[in-house]
């Protein structure tokens, strides 16, 4: 068991990552590289700088002050080299315009226990309970683990948001102490799949089934993104092979452009810049589809 972990947010009072008032962990690392991704800074299992260009007064400070050399400037913009940043905060506890922010923190059990605690009333009230994002908690599987034993010790109902691509055994670890799973599927076919998250879907639809089979309380979410997994075809083979792993059930995410700036603070190139976002009304069809292939599908 591992009770230190990197986080890198930790929202209070979401509605929106399973029932009730819930606080949401959001955990770094994700083995999956989602051209679309909205948390491009948990994808790394370490501390990141992000630099927001209009805090920046450029002077440079942080140039001098980094002693491993990590910032640089390119362009007029600062870049973060991320293969050499330690993350010891010299830049970012320097930083006059408070331009540079730090994204990770070390966290122990206790210390993320503590912050989510303080709103037991709202979850006995509500039927809420804590929920594990990212990033991808099986990326930090013991410290996941860990928390998921401390929240059930307390009484609380736990969710987690997962891609599922892990090896089953480390899924089935962490799984066992879950109330409710909140699963991405991304494409049906694997070399689609692989073209834009970087990984190939059999783990994980094997692990969608397999949770499936254990009896767990599994909601099978599909993010609907342009050029990717939006056709109508994709909607029949998505239905499908979610019957397949046992489910009648889905929730649909339409693509957003919510995490586009955080690429420019990150310095990295966003492959979905200046697409159009979806929303419920374009996806009616999608949906229909998916219920006429007998999947229970909502947004």
């Amino acid at each position: 068991m591992n009770d230190r972990g990197i986080v890198f947010n930790i929202q209070k009072f979401s509605v929106n990552d399973g029932p009730g008032i819930r606080t949401v962990v959001f955990l770094k690392g994700c083995p999956l590289r989602c051209k679309w991704c909205a948390n491009p800074e948990s994808q790394l299992v370490r501390a990141e700088i992000m630099w927001d260009e209009k805090k920046c007064v450029h002077c440079r400070h942080c140039i001098g002050v980094c002693p491993l050399q990590a910032v640089s400037v390119r362009d007029g913009k600062i870049i973060i080299d991320s293969s050499k940043c330690d993350g010891c905060g010299k830049c970012f506890h320097e930083c006059p315009g408070k331009a540079l922010k730090n994204e990770g923190e070390l966290k122990t059990v206790r210390e993320v226990m503590d912050t989510v605690m303080q709103d037991l009333p709202f979850y006995e009230e509500s039927g809420g309970g804590i929920t594990l994002s990212g990033g991808e908690m099986l990326a930090q599987p013991e410290f996941a683990v860990s928390l998921l034993i401390a929240s059930k010790e307390n009484n609380l109902h736990t969710c987690a948001e997962t891609t599922g691509f892990a090896k089953q055994e480390v899924f089935a670890s962490v799984i066992e102490n879950l109330d409710l799973i909140l699963f991405d599927v991304k494409h049906w076919n694997s070399e689609k799949h692989k073209e834009g998250t970087g990984v190939n879907n059999e783990l994980i639809l094997a692990n969608l089934k397999y949770a499936i089979d254990q009896g767990k309380d599994v909601l099978p979410r599909i993010p609907v993104i342009p050029g990717f997994n939006d056709s109508i075809e994709d909607a029949a083979n998505l239905a499908r092979v979610i019957k397949e792993a046992g489910s009648t059930k889905c929730q649909l995410l339409p693509f957003h452009q919510f995490g586009e700036n955080k690429y420019e603070q990150l310095g990295r190139e966003y492959s979905y810049k200046d697409v159009t976002a979806y929303h419920r009304e374009d996806l009616e069809e999608y949906r229909q589809t998916m219920i006429d292939c007998g999947i229970n599908a909502f947004f």
